[in-house]
């Protein structure tokens, strides 16, 4: 159960921010994120504790049939290693801001059994191909979905109340665009966007095997659910289970990019309430992740043109997050630093 995140400590928050040695805003944003987290966290002095991010990994089936990526399906098994080997960018970035990493494997296609440091939640080797059938059954997207909030129960048992979410699967960009067409009644053309890189030939011919693909299914789909064992990788499901759980247990989200996005729009779809809980990395540069944002009334921190993906904006705005809490822990007060407040 998620509830809307206190609104007592508000007034206090705000008088506590307003005080400090500095005009009354002049801290931007970062005063609306130390408030944003005082509330959920119900407190004057929140704490970031044992920041995480996760990174789910999936894949699926339409990429082995359609041309909707320019790389392999091989790719997804390829970077969980490079994960696994510190060599990518969100081992870079969590390492300088000493964020713990996880790898989850929610559904690739390949054999990690003897692999270790790699948390194995496999639902299946990557979803059907969703051109001709839905991409899973109930009881995959059931398992994906609890698997997820299974997730989060541990690493919260372990003192983690701040949360990154990352995602690895060739083809995902696919899945994404049909489940923002489905939540945010937009166009498929205006979804699709180059994801790992296809040229504008190439966007063309995925568009128009997504437009065919949403033909096929749009009218037997009964529920936020339904549209995502229908478009959904078992990476986004698993996502969106652990998104739900993690408000529910009043932890503060960090919310990457594009396909993080279409998860939490489902989550969204699913309990309106787990906004309140969410930070907003980055935009995008995929292009419906913008529309994403504006269609879900929300302020991202940065706008650098990334698109990589495995949870990268989330680990480089996190500084931004520590600023923000920083300062409302330590800062000085006017009175305390024996400064004279504004007379007008």
């Amino acid at each position: 159960m998620i509830t809307p995140i206190s609104k007592e400590l508000a007034k206090e928050l705000q008088e506590k921010i307003d005080y400090k040695t500095k005009p009354i805003g002049s801290l931007g944003t970062l005063e609306t994120i130390a408030k944003q987290i005082g509330c959920i966290q119900n407190t004057l002095t929140p704490i970031l504790s044992k920041p995480t991010i996760l990174v789910f990994a999936g894949d699926h089936g339409i990429v082995n049939n359609k041309p909707v990526s320019p790389y392999p399906q091989e790719v997804t098994q390829q970077m969980i290693f490079n994960f696994l080997n510190g060599g990518a960018a969100i081992n870079v970035f969590c390492k300088q801001n000493n964020i713990n990493l996880h790898i989850i494997d929610a559904g690739v296609n390949a054999n990690f059994d003897t692999v270790s440091n790699l948390l194995h939640y496999k639902i299946g080797y990557g979803t059907k191909d969703y051109s001709s059938e839905k991409a899973m059954t109930k009881k995959q997207y059931d398992l994906a979905f609890e698997t997820g909030k299974k997730i989060i129960r541990k690493i919260y048992s372990e003192g983690t109340n701040t949360v990154g979410f990352g995602e690895m699967g060739i083809g995902n960009t696919s899945a994404a665009a049909l489940l923002m067409s489905y939540f945010t009644n937009t166009d498929i053309e205006s979804c699709v966007g180059k994801g790992t890189g296809l040229n504008k030939e190439g966007v063309f011919k995925k568009t128009t095997i997504l437009k065919e693909v949403y033909d096929l299914h749009r009218n037997n789909i009964s529920s936020p659910e339904d549209a995502l064992a229908t478009f959904g990788g078992f990476e986004i499901v698993m996502m969106c289970g652990a998104m739900l759980e993690a408000a529910s247990l009043q932890m503060t989200l960090i919310i990457d990019g594009f396909i993080v996005t279409s998860a939490l729009l489902a989550a969204a779809a699913i309990n309106k309430n787990i906004l309140d809980y969410c930070i907003f990395a980055h935009t995008s540069g995929e292009q419906g992740h913008e529309k994403m944002l504006s269609f879900l009334q929300v302020e991202p921190l940065l706008n650098l043109g990334m698109r990589l993906g495995e949870g990268s904006g989330a680990a480089v705005a996190f500084p931004i997050i520590k600023s923000a809490i920083t300062f409302l822990n330590n800062m000085a007060t006017f009175k305390s630093a024996n400064v004279s407040e504004a007379e007008l």
